[in-house]
């Protein structure tokens, strides 16, 4: 009885045995399709951004090249901001005094009319 108890242990052991084995793969197999998928990304990322950096064959794309253009592009864009920032304060300005000289004229042609 005692070694029926431990053939099938051995036989739990080696069914998780393989088990482990088979979730290794997976994860291994996973974990090359996400490695692909990150260097595609970073293709595509710097093509976009720059399709002139990406355009050597084979040449390997680093983190740092698109760490470095999301910070060009993020940097461009808050500069886009302020300047957009900048004109609609202007342009508020603009109009504003458009409305004070408007203002300005009416009652000038009342008081030319009034004169004559």
């Amino acid at each position: 009885q005692a070694e029926e108890e431990l053939r099938e242990g051995c036989a739990r052991q080696a069914l998780q045995l393989q088990e482990m084995g088979r979730r290794e793969r997976l994860l291994r197999a996973d974990l090359r399709l996400a490695r692909e998928q990150l260097e595609s990304f970073k293709t595509q990322v710097m093509q976009l951004c720059s399709p002139a950096a990406a355009g050597v064959a084979g040449k390997a794309i680093t983190e740092q090249q698109v760490i470095e253009k999301v910070k060009q592009i993020s940097e461009e864009n808050q500069q886009s901001r302020e300047r957009e920032k900048c004109l609609q304060e202007e342009l508020s300005c603009r109009l504003s005094k458009e409305k004070e000289v408007s203002a300005n004229v009416k009652v000038f042609e009342k008081s030319l009319r009034e004169l004559q």
